[in-house]
């Protein structure tokens, strides 16, 4: 029997009308609707006709999360009076509300409103594009912004657009861009209605409890330990200051065990929710408590799609967990982000679900101001390998034909299409190739597709199956960081991941079975021969061919892809600290004594040169070969490296040297090129610099500055830039650093005078390497400074009225004046009004201490002398 009471306290009823009015007219609706107002569950009921009103129609509820899903579907047929069943199905099939995850399904031919993940819908519409029966679909939660969410819009306005005008679309959430999606909604023919219903919210009291001590950042998966015994206090401080339940956000299951653990004697049930938690306790934390205080620590599943009953409190730890891409790096993790604005609201929403409550915020309230308005979109920010995969199934192998909220960015899709094409799921031009399809149908990372369909004949099917499980969903820490051995624990183990993956390896090892034609091979036959280690490390080498790695020694290595990676107790890395009880906490790793390992799972810390491995196997060279072929070349490479030309044979494995042996007769444009990049990187000090050829370029760039073209620029970073023009002959003879050591740069300078407009013939005219003076002296002229200096003994320019200009009689030259002893004693570019103005005053200072030297009282008239005031009587 229908809950009808209940369903006439969810407020969104009051918006029902509009929104048929919506699908009936234009067909597709942007639905605002707060947490709380019975958006996910009274919605898809009304539009289905399950509650009376209006035609019975086939429903398609996409949900961003598996929990949640089950949750829906579940609420949504209690409102009915029915139970989504469990077990076996009835003989009359499943009942109107159904759902559908991965590896779990209970819907049937009956189901009108089935709710499934994004994921799945996904696979459905890459098999059945036009949704054959399904009348309605609506987008929950679209403002997260996941991936898989915003492909699923994509596709489906394409095939409102293409195949079936009459399928109606929904996107709803509580909190969303709404102009921005009913523009995408809406298409060509305008922006879709919005419709809004009101909420009826509780008041939600904000506490600010931040830690009285400064806590580190989180950077990577770390979280400072501090920032957790800190949310625990609150937590204990919520349980004395409020009543009812209590509701803490944490970014991941290892700092929700950590919180759980420092918990232990509180007087209240603690629950643990996240995406990882048997279905059973996900169920149980939903259905509410038995009249005991409970506190739930949960991740981010519990923002939205749910109600926890009960909640009167949240304590918000104010971090997030996403995924972010190091595509230069070739490292794909969850890394540990501040939670935005919109979902601190979302969050602090849960506590006024039933009745007024409270939100205890574990950050400053002046910090509050400079938090991220919104979730990044995943598109911006994740791999998008998978994303990849679907556009060129769908067709469209560029998505510029997608209706998209953001465009991928170009780099990260190119980088993802790399991938594609060096695993054979794409074609030279992008297109999905038929092994590219299957990939895409077994429901997994593209890696793991490939690293399924061929590990399966190697190490046969079920075992290959067992393995991609588990690197599908990442095992608990407490499996260790190799791979085999976590094979092993999760073999034995009856915890609540052992359970899952088992689950998925059945469905995977079936799914294989059925895209390669063998059956499960039941341990034996193919890859019999094979140990469980040697599967671990081929299974994870094919699927991250780039990161398989060469020791360096003391638990350091070398992935192909160039990053270093350090095994856990190597090094001494800034930021990587270990918990205790962890994994390599004590002793290192049982990998750090491997010659080569395949890197499954990784990060970098920010203040980590190398990355950090999580999660590898043990391989030999053989394996690494055999699973990145197209990394493996074998060719001359003549480079410049430690101060010197070296010229080899190199055998590589991308970034990794497996044999080298010393050149005899490289080839000469590579020669060069080395050459080239030697002086580049070390600059022209390996030249050799006369001083006459340090002063031709001194004088080369005071005309250049003075005159401008055609006196060339010789600055560094100039000639290196032309190097060939000036240095070409001497280059094309050049084979190491010596050679180089033995070039004269200022006759190889010359070459860049401005020898075909005939200027270079005025060089010396323009730019005199010295000048004579009246004694009869050439002088050096120093170009070295912002002006030309002439230094020069004073008595040597008695008579001279004129200083000297050059460049064409443009620029001054700045006259420094010597004693006898050749230390200065005046500066000036106007001689004539020196020896009226200022030599007396230095004539004062210096006949004296220099009586044997003339100094005239007239030293415009005086005969100018090198010499003595006798040696000048003797003539």
């Amino acid at each position: 029997m229908i809950r009808r009471d209940a369903l006439a306290q969810l407020p969104v009823r009051t918006a029902l009308p509009a929104l048929r009015a919506a699908l009936d007219g234009p067909g597709s609706a942007v639905l605002c609707a707060p947490p709380g107002t019975g958006k996910t569950t009274l919605v898809p009921l009304d539009l289905a006709g399950l509650t009376g009103v209006g035609p019975v129609r086939r429903v398609l509820v996409a949900e961003p999360r598996r929990m949640a899903a089950r949750a829906a579907a579940r609420r949504m047929a209690w409102l009915l009076g029915e139970e989504v069943g469990t077990g076996a199905p009835p003989a009359q099939g499943w009942g109107p509300v159904g759902f559908t995850v991965r590896g779990e399904r209970r819907a049937g031919p009956r189901t009108t409103v089935e709710v499934v993940t994004t994921g799945v819908l996904l696979q459905r519409l890459q098999r059945d594009p036009e949704l054959a029966g399904v009348d309605v679909v609506v987008l929950d939660e679209c403002h997260e912004r996941h991936l898989d969410a915003d492909t699923a819009a994509a596709f489906l306005l394409d095939v409102r657009e293409t195949l079936r005008p009459e399928l109606r679309l929904v996107a709803a959430s509580a909190t969303t861009d709404a102009e921005g999606w009913a523009r995408l909604l809406g298409g060509a023919q305008g922006a879709a209605p919005v419709v809004e219903a009101a909420g009826v919210s509780h008041p939600v009291e904000v506490v600010w409890a931040a830690p009285e001590r400064a806590v580190r950042p989180a950077h990577g998966t770390r979280v400072d330990p501090a920032l957790l015994t800190h949310v625990a206090g609150v937590v204990r401080r919520a349980l004395r200051e409020r009543s009812g339940d209590v509701l803490c956000f944490l970014p991941g299951v290892g700092e929700i065990g950590r919180v759980a653990g420092e918990l232990a004697g509180v007087d209240a049930e603690v629950l643990q929710v996240h995406g990882r938690a048997p279905a059973a306790v996900q169920d149980a934390v939903l259905a509410g408590g038995n009249g005991a205080r409970r506190v739930v620590l949960a991740t981010s599943v519990a923002e939205s799609s749910l109600t926890v009953p009960g909640v009167r409190v949240v304590v918000d730890s104010g971090l997030a967990r996403v995924p972010r891409t190091d595509h230069a790096r070739g490292l794909s993790a969850l890394t540990t982000v501040r939670a935005s604005r919109a979902a601190a609201r979302q969050r602090a929403g849960r506590a006024g679900r039933e009745a007024p409550g409270a939100v205890y915020r574990c950050w400053p309230e002046g910090e509050d101001g400079r938090l991220p308005a919104f979730p990044d979109p995943e598109i911006r920010v994740a791999d998008l390998t998978a994303f990849a995969l679907q556009a060129a199934c769908w067709g469209d192998p560029a998505a510029d034909g997608l209706a998209l909220l953001d465009a991928p960015p170009a780099g990260a899709l190119a980088a993802a299409q790399e991938v594609l094409t060096a695993i054979g799921a794409v074609d030279g031009a992008g297109r999905a190739t038929e092994r590219g399809a299957r990939m895409a149908r077994l429901g997994l990372h593209p890696r793991l597709a490939r690293a399924l369909l061929d590990g399966a004949p190697q190490a046969g099917v079920r075992r290959a199956a067992e393995v991609v499980a588990l690197l599908s969903e990442e095992p608990p820490r407490a499996y260790g960081d190799d791979l085999a051995a976590a094979w092993r624990t999760a073999r034995r183990g009856g915890d609540a991941y052992g359970a899952r993956w088992r689950q998925e390896a059945r469905r995977l090892a079936s799914a294989a079975g059925e895209r390669t034609g063998s059956g499960g091979d039941g341990g034996r036959g193919a890859g019999a021969a094979l140990t469980d280690d040697a599967v671990a490390g081929l299974v994870a080498a094919l699927a991250f061919p780039e990161r398989v790695a060469r020791a360096r020694g003391g638990g350091s290595f070398l992935m192909a892809s160039g990053t270093g990676a350090e095994t856990a107790g190597a090094g001494t890395q800034a930021g990587w600290g270990q918990r205790p009880g962890s994994p390599g906490a004590a002793g290192g790793s049982g990998l750090r004594d491997a010659e080569w390992l395949a890197v499954a799972v990784a990060d970098r810390p920010v203040a980590a040169a190398s990355a950090r491995v999580r999660l590898a196997a043990v391989i030999d060279e053989e394996t690494a070969r055999a699973a990145a072929p197209a990394l493996y070349a074998s060719g001359e490479e003549v480079r410049w490296a430690d101060g010197d030309v070296v010229a080899r044979r190199v055998t590589r494995l991308g970034a990794i040297e497996l044999a080298a042996r010393p050149l005899t007769a490289p080839d000469p444009g590579l020669l060069r090129d080395a050459v080239v990049a030697g002086l580049r990187r070390e600059g022209l000090g390996l030249l050799r610099w006369s001083a006459a050829a340090v002063s031709s370029r001194q004088r080369m760039a005071f005309l250049h500055r003075e005159l401008g073209a055609p006196w060339p620029e010789v600055s560094d970073a100039a000639l290196l830039e032309c190097v060939e023009e000036w240095l070409g002959v001497e280059l094309g003879r050049a084979r190491r650093r010596a050679d180089l050591e033995r070039i004269d740069a200022g006759q190889a300078l010359a070459r860049l005078l401005p020898w075909a407009s005939g200027e270079a013939a005025r060089f010396d005219e323009l730019a005199p390497e010295r000048l004579e003076v009246p004694s009869g002296s050439r002088v050096r002229v120093d170009y070295e400074g912002a002006q030309p200096v002439l230094a020069v003994k004073l008595q040597e320019l008695f008579g001279w009225q004129e200083s000297p200009r050059v460049a064409g009689g443009r620029v001054p030259v700045l006259v420094h004046l010597l004693s006898p002893a050749g230390r200065p004693a005046a500066v000036t570019a106007d001689l004539a009004s020196f020896w009226r103005d200022g030599y007396r005053s230095v004539r004062a200072e210096l006949r004296g201490r220099y009586p044997k030297h003339p100094w005239p009282e007239d030293p415009s008239t005086a005969e100018p002398t090198r010499h003595t005031s006798a040696r000048l009587r003797r003539g």
